[in-house]
């Protein structure tokens, strides 16, 4: 029930286009370090983009500032999105009472690009902080800041002309527009690291990247992606929802995940399973302990409600809850398809459809089809 208030919260989002949800930095920090422990290589000589980031408020334009030489970032590019709220006037960035000063007339809030070459101690105190960025910016010196000539919108040509020139695209993309933005990376072929709601692994166009394993889940879903940073008008559902010590209005959800084709350790890691038998003995899932596995009226596959119970010995098709994603090791399985007709629910809004059946039983919401892949 804790968190039922903040994926409530992320509907009513998705529903009216509103997208103002900011990714704490411990978050980031937490998935970005897990690609690095595997391999620490994996941003060196790299042009990182973060094109849905307003400079002045994202904590992923933080996190690759401040650790560009560390992990060996060639280049790092932010873009942010003309209506924020805080564009040109959050002051994290260039001081507590200065804002990005306009020629003449009156303020106006503007779509940002900041392109960055280069990191270093430039006023002198001895370490490298968000002020030296600052007066980089400032003197001009290999880094840029300048406004865009349109909304920063991720589909305007400004941002695919920086799109082409990044290896990788890492950020919180608008949850409303997760499948055209998905779709664009595909088309441009990059490498991402982003963050959408756990129901994105059902649509089509990307349960289709995972089952041919060129995309999968990163390392952390659900708890392990600790809340979001919202702005004042939103509501503060949930047990979980909090005020943190800066001041932020954080909001707790366990509906969503990383999205990635980075390669991680955690992917190759085998899921420690028991026998058929073992699981019916030992369980501790009362609807497998002594109860064994049912099959689905309507098609050749047995139902498994926990991933924990997938037998080590079967050899047929299975069907797991869609959470097996956050386990699955492409060396261990393979992925047959989505619980049959699920998409048509998904994509268009359809009645329920006819789908997996066990009689006597409710029909499970989603069901991931799954074999083991013998060698």
């Amino acid at each position: 029930m804790a968190r039922q208030g903040a994926s409530k919260l992320l509907r009513k989002a998705r529903k009216s286009k509103s997208d103002e949800f900011y990714t704490q930095y411990v978050d980031i920090q937490k998935e970005v370090e897990a690609y690095l422990e595997y391999n620490p290589d994996t941003f060196r000589g790299k042009v990182v983009y973060c094109n849905c980031d307003d400079p002045y408020e994202s904590n992923f334009f933080r996190y690759f500032i401040l650790n560009f030489d560390r992990i060996g970032l060639k280049q790092l590019i932010t873009t942010s999105y003309k209506p924020s709220p805080v564009a040109n006037t959050q002051l994290g960035l260039f001081g507590d009472n200065e804002t990005v000063k306009q020629k003449k007339g009156r303020p106006k809030i503007t779509a940002n690009k900041f392109i960055i070459n280069s990191v270093g101690d430039i006023d002198g105190d001895g370490e490298f902080s968000l002020k030296d960025v600052a007066l980089q910016l400032k003197q001009n010196k290999k880094n840029e800041w300048a406004p865009l000539e349109g909304d920063g919108d991720f589909r305007s040509s400004e941002s695919i002309e920086l799109l082409k020139q990044a290896d990788y695209v890492i950020t919180n993309p608008p949850f409303s527009l997760f499948r055209e933005f998905i779709k664009q990376l595909v088309e441009y072929e990059k490498k991402f690291l982003i963050i959408g709601n756990i129901n994105s692994i059902s649509y089509r166009e990307v349960f289709s990247l995972i089952k041919e394993n060129k995309v999968w889940l990163g390392t952390g879903m659900g708890r392990w992606i600790s809340g979001f940073i919202v702005p004042e008008t939103y509501e503060l559902y949930g047990t979980e929802a909090r005020i943190d010590e800066n001041g932020n209005r954080i909001v707790a959800t366990n509906n969503c995940l990383w999205l990635t084709n980075l390669d991680h350790g955690k992917r190759h890691q085998p899921l420690p399973l028991m026998t058929m038998s073992d699981n019916v003995r030992f369980s501790s899932h009362k609807s497998i302990k002594g109860q064994g596995y049912k099959k689905y009226d309507n098609y050749d596959a047995i139902e498994v409600p926990f991933t924990d119970a997938i037998p080590s010995d079967y050899d047929g098709v299975m069907g797991v809850p869609i959470t097996f994603l956050d386990k699955y090791n492409p060396e261990q399985f393979e992925i047959i398809d989505i619980n049959p007709h699920f998409f048509s629910i998904v994509e268009q809004g359809l009645p329920k459809p006819d789908q997996l059946h066990i009689t006597g039983q409710k029909d499970p919401y989603a069901r991931i089809l799954i074999k083991h892949r013998r060698v």
